[in-house]
C-alpha cells in the first residue's frame, strides 16, 4: 500500500501521465484505421464464399504474386543504390546538399498521377531511358519492369531517408578506431557502420517495399498490363463492385486477401528486426 499510495507512487503516477495522455490521443488514430479495415474485414465474413473464391482465382493470386515480387525488386533496387546514397549524405556536408535530399523526397509529394506521366515519357518507346533499352530488347511500357519502375519511384525516398537516419546515428569515433587499427574504408563500413544502422535500414526496406505495393495511379499509367493487385482491384470495382458475382470475386473479397498477406509478412519482418537487434 505504501508503494502505491505512498510519495514515490504518486511520483510515478505524475510522471506517467504525460504517457496515459498520449497514449489516448494515439488511440484516436489506431481507431480510425482499426474501425476502417475492421468494417471491411467484418462485411467479407458475412460472404466467405466469395474470400474463398478470390484466394482460388488464378488471375486473383497472379496479381497479387505481380505485386509482391515487383515489390520485392524495387526494394532490392533501391537498397542498391539508395544506401550507398543515404550513407554519403549523412557523413558529408557540401554545397548542394539540400537539393540532392530535395530531390530524393521529390517522390513524397508528386501526385501520382503525376509520377506515371512523367515515367511514361521517360520509358516509353521513345522516351529518354526507353529507348535504348528497346533496342536491347526490355521493354517498360505494359511489362513488368514498368511495374517495378513505378514502385520504385514513389518508394524510393522511404529507403534513402530511414537509412540516412541510421547512419547519423553511428558515432563516427567508431569508425575513426576502425581505420586507425588498419581497417579499410570498406571494412569499417561492413563490420561496423552497416551493422550499427541495420535496424533502420531494415524498417526503410519494409516501408519501401510495402509503399511499392499500395501504389496504383503509376502503375496504371505505366504498366495496367500485366495487371498487379492494385490494379486488378481497381477493376473489379468499376466492373462488379464490393462483393462481385458467382465465381468472379470482386474488389473487397481480393483487398481483404490482399491485405492479409501483407499483414502475415508484415508481422513476420518486424519479427525478425526485432531478433536482429
Amino acid at each position: 500500500m505504501k508503494i502505491l499510495f505512498g510519495r514515490p507512487g504518486i511520483a510515478k503516477l505524475k510522471r506517467e501521465k504525460i504517457f496515459i495522455l498520449f497514449l489516448l490521443l494515439g488511440l484516436f488514430l489506431i481507431a480510425f484505421i482499426g474501425i476502417t479495415l475492421g468494417n471491411m474485414f467484418y462485411k467479407q465474413a458475412e460472404d466467405i464464399s466469395g474470400l474463398i473464391d478470390a484466394a482460388t482465382d488464378p488471375v486473383v493470386l497472379m496479381a497479387i504474386w505481380i505485386s509482391i515480387s515487383a515489390a520485392i525488386c524495387s526494394t532490392l533496387i533501391a537498397f542498391f543504390f539508395g544506401v550507398p546514397l543515404a550513407y554519403f549524405l549523412a557523413r558529408k556536408d557540401f554545397v548542394g546538399k539540400s537539393i540532392i535530399e530535395s530531390i530524393v523526397d521529390v517522390p513524397l509529394v508528386v501526385p501520382h498521377i503525376v509520377a506515371g506521366i512523367a515515367l511514361y515519357g521517360v520509358f516509353m518507346r521513345y522516351g529518354v531511358i526507353g529507348a535504348p533499352f528497346e533496342k536491347l530488347g526490355i521493354a517498360f511500357i505494359d511489362a513488368f519492369s514498368g511495374i517495378v519502375v513505378a514502385m520504385l519511384f514513389v518508394s524510393v525516398p522511404f529507403l534513402v531517408d530511414a537509412a540516412r537516419e541510421g547512419f547519423k546515428e553511428v558515432d563516427p569515433r567508431l569508425e575513426n578506431v576502425a581505420r586507425s587499427l588498419g581497417a579499410s574504408q570498406w571494412r569499417t563500413f561492413i563490420k561496423i557502420t552497416f551493422p550499427l544502422a541495420a535496424s533502420s535500414i531494415f524498417s526503410g526496406a519494409i516501408l519501401c517495399w510495402a509503399r511499392g505495393i499500395s501504389e496504383f495511379a503509376a502503375v496504371m499509367i505505366i504498366a495496367s498490363f500485366p495487371r498487379s493487385a492494385s490494379i486488378l482491384i481497381g477493376d473489379r470495382f468499376t466492373s462488379f463492385g464490393l462483393t462481385g458475382l458467382p465465381g468472379i470475386p470482386g474488389a473487397r473479397p481480393i483487398s481483404v486477401l490482399l491485405i492479409s498477406i501483407c499483414l502475415v509478412i508484415f508481422v513476420v519482418f518486424r519479427v525478425i528486426g526485432k531478433r536482429k537487434r
